[in-house]
């Protein structure tokens, strides 16, 4: 045998060898039953392995032998590893995998929120920019939530009245703590405006319904603010416009660890008065002063210390005819007063992170309601209220399991207010203690449930309550996600009403179903809710203390005997794919509601809800004109007006029908001239902005003489309003933020 025969004789017997020693490994993976494609099989500490096909199946060769580990993994599932013994014969090994439970990956609850803070949910609304670019929003955030679904247009007063709940039944939270006061100070017909600053918050948790057991005391809805974190670079900021002037400057220490800031505004409507065909008589136009300032410090561990504290006044008075022939004209002047403490400390301690802040409000309301017959002063009748409020609250959070998590907590909110009513004088003080634990199950990546329950106490009413509350959501596919939320909501009655301590808390029951699909730059939500009132106040009417008060202004309540409902459904649509740079949301609003409270002498549906609502908003950026365009547009069915009177403690219904149906289209264009200069470090935009400007007359109710035979309408200050503003930031570019929101 040659040499070439014997080495090509070995060489095969080799081979030979080689393929005879292999063994085969094959089986099938599966989870529930189900056989699962695109799994990574391999033996550990090797090149050997295999993935499997549609049906599960998978197999491979190898020469390893001995004791080894088969390991099994692929996306969404946890690995799975197990012992074989390798001796020559082929083996078959199945293996039933688990699924990844992750907080990315897991369905979230979303029966009754919106959140603009929480990337996950592709609902996502609201961020500052939405807010500053929403057309008749004028840079407030409460207006701009007017523009989802659930929440009503209530032009005549402040506050956010969302799904048949008055203003009152919302509550609103700067970094977990309570605001109260959230609205400057304001008289009868003409709402006040947000206090805050919209640029102030990072993002927003809006719940229309079936909210978290860590807030409390709210029967309708909460707003949960949550305010920058540290700024992008030192930076000063100024705007001005007719209406006002503002300035802000903010530094960032050399690591960025820290910044402090410092701002001031001063508002005044005496010029646009002038120009525009106001519908209220103002005897002195709107004006006010602001002034605040904040520090934030990141800590080693990266957690934060916050603190925001502002003073702001506000006056005015407002003229009109009076509807009683003694008089001829009524006149209300008002001198507000506010200061707002906040401060927040968050920390990952170990395995736990802990909240904790506290909030302070002095706020001071000082109303005079006049009369006068040939410019003679006939009465005049001060209304006086001052108040210091006090919050705090603590709320501690730790992981169960790799995604589920436990938090607890508590919460003290104290009440100190004075009132005077023309001779009637009292004093109100209410220490409300509040208990609250709560987790959020991730039972896998397509179920999900929050169960938690709050115990409050109120020293004025010297009552405890307790209310559990509940959510579940699903995923149905890939895009379909399903929420069911309930609860039980109490609230203490209105200070305002209260003359004696006898009474309960108020109830409210909450119901929600949502069904939700997102998709790539497009989300769709329908919701269904029912909501259940007991314990609502009763009030009567105080003796007449001045023809200038609108009718039934002033009540003192009587007992708890109160209850109603309010049930419906809603659309939202948001697309952002289908049109090139355009944004666009859709909202409707169904809602029947009645009530029997206050001075409703039956159950009546509220003077401040709609049948039907239907929003509309579109932006486009036109890059080549550095320029963006916004629209909206409201429609609502006509409210229902009463005429209430109260004689001998009885409450009855003079007049009643319906308001004319509202409407508004609203137009603004912001104007970004540095958008493409290399290294601008300002940033100017131009803004003109012009609500309703159709000018539909649209009116918000009636005010009724003492005899019910005369009235006035409640008008919005003026039909169409124009503005024009320049906002100016030195320091800092951000253009690409501009660009990237759709400005």
């Amino acid at each position: 045998m040659t040499t070439s025969a014997r080495i090509t004789f070995i060489f095969t017997m080799l081979m030979s060898i080689s393929i005879w020693s292999q063994t085969t490994i094959s089986g099938k993976v599966t989870y529930r039953n189900k056989a699962l494609k695109d799994i990574n099989v391999t033996l550990k500490d090797s090149y050997d392995g295999a993935t499997t096909d549609a049906g599960g199946n998978y197999a491979f060769s190898t020469t390893e032998t001995g004791e080894k580990i088969l390991v099994f993994s692929g996306k969404d599932y946890d690995e799975v590893e197990m012992p074989v013994t390798i001796e020559g014969k082929n083996i078959s090994m199945n293996a039933t995998l688990k699924e990844q439970i992750s907080e990315i990956n897991a369905v979230v609850i979303t029966a009754g929120s919106i959140e603009a803070s929480d990337k996950k949910r592709a609902t996502a609304l609201l961020t500052p920019l939405d807010v500053y670019t929403t057309a008749g929003a004028n840079g407030h955030i409460s207006s701009a939530l007017g523009y989802l679904p659930g929440v009503q247009k209530v032009g005549e007063s402040e506050g956010l009245f969302v799904r048949g709940g008055t203003g009152a039944e919302t509550k609103i939270f700067m970094d977990g703590n309570l605001v109260n006061n959230y609205f400057t100070n304001s008289v009868p017909g003409i709402a006040g405006r947000d206090r805050f600053n919209t640029s102030l918050f990072k993002g927003n948790v809006f719940s229309s319904g079936g909210y978290s057991a860590v807030y409390g005391q709210a029967l309708s809805s909460v707003l949960i603010l949550e305010s920058v974190d540290l700024p992008e670079t030192t930076s000063f900021d100024f705007g001005v416009s007719p209406i006002f002037l503002s300035a802000n400057y903010q530094k960032l220490n050399r690591e960025k660890t820290a910044s402090w800031g410092v701002a001031g505004s001063y508002s005044n409507l005496g010029l646009m008065g002038k120009l525009l065909n106001f519908n209220t008589d103002f005897d002195k136009y709107p004006q006010g002063y602001g002034f605040d300032a904040n520090f934030r410090i990141k800590t080693k561990k990266g957690g934060f210390i916050k603190y925001y504290g502002s003073v702001d006044s506000n006056n005015l008075a407002v003229g009109s005819e009076s509807l009683e022939p003694e008089s001829d004209r009524n006149l209300v002047a008002l001198k507000g007063q506010n200061m707002y403490h906040n401060l927040s400390y968050k920390e990952k301690l170990g395995k736990y992170l802990l909240n904790i802040g506290t909030s302070y409000t002095y706020n001071s309301n000082d109303l005079n309601f006049a009369t006068f017959k040939n410019n003679v002063e006939l009465s005049s009748t001060p209304i006086n209220n001052q108040s210091n409020y006090v919050n705090a609250k603590a709320v501690i959070e730790r992981k169960i399991s790799r995604a589920s998590i436990l938090r607890a907590g508590f919460e003290l909110n104290n009440a100190d207010e004075t009132m005077q009513y023309g001779a009637f004088e009292r004093k109100y003080k209410d220490l409300i203690s509040s208990a609250f634990a709560e987790t959020d199950l991730i039972l896998t990546n397509n179920l999900t449930a929050k169960l938690g329950a709050r115990a409050e106490r109120s020293s004025y009413l010297n009552q405890w309550n307790f209310s559990p509350r509940a959510a579940l959501a699903y995923r149905i596919s890939k895009n379909w996600t399903t929420s069911f939320a309930y609860g039980i909501f109490y609230q203490n009655p209105e200070s305002r009403y209260l003359f004696s301590n006898q009474f309960n808390f108020q109830r409210a029951d909450h119901y929600i179903f949502q069904v939700q699909k997102n998709a790539d730059g497009m989300s769709l939500r329908f919701e269904a809710f029912y909501k259940k009132y007991d314990e609502l106040i009763k009030t009567t009417a105080l003796s007449n203390l001045n023809p200038a008060i609108p009718n039934n202004q002033y009540q003192v309540a009587y007992d708890n005997g109160g209850k109603g409902f309010a049930k419906g459904v809603e659309l939202f649509w948001r697309d952002k794919k289908t049109f090139k740079d355009i944004d666009y949301w859709l909202t409707y609003s169904y809602l029947d509601s009645k009530r029997e409270f206050l001075n409703y002498p039956f159950s009546l549906a509220p003077n401040f809800a709609s049948k039907h609502t239907f929003n509309a908003v579109a932006k486009k950026f036109v890059m080549d004109w550095k320029t963006g365009f916004n629209l909206s547009y409201t429609y609502s069915t006509g409210r229902p007006y009463y005429d209430l009177t109260s004689e001998n403690g009885e409450n009855a219904v003079r007049h009643q029908g319906k308001l004319k149906d509202y409407s508004g289209l609203n137009f603004s264009i912001n104007y970004v001239p540095s958008i493409g200069k290399k290294n601008a470090k300002s940033f100017t935009v131009f803004v003109l902005s012009i609500n309703n400007i159709l000018g539909t007359k649209n009116i918000y109710g009636y005010n009724y003489s003492n005899d019910g035979l005369r009235r006035s309408t409640v008008v919005p200050p003026v039909n169409t309003f124009v503005f024009v503003g320049v906002f100016v930031s030195f320091g800092v570019d951000k253009t690409n933020d501009a660009i990237n929101n759709n400005l």
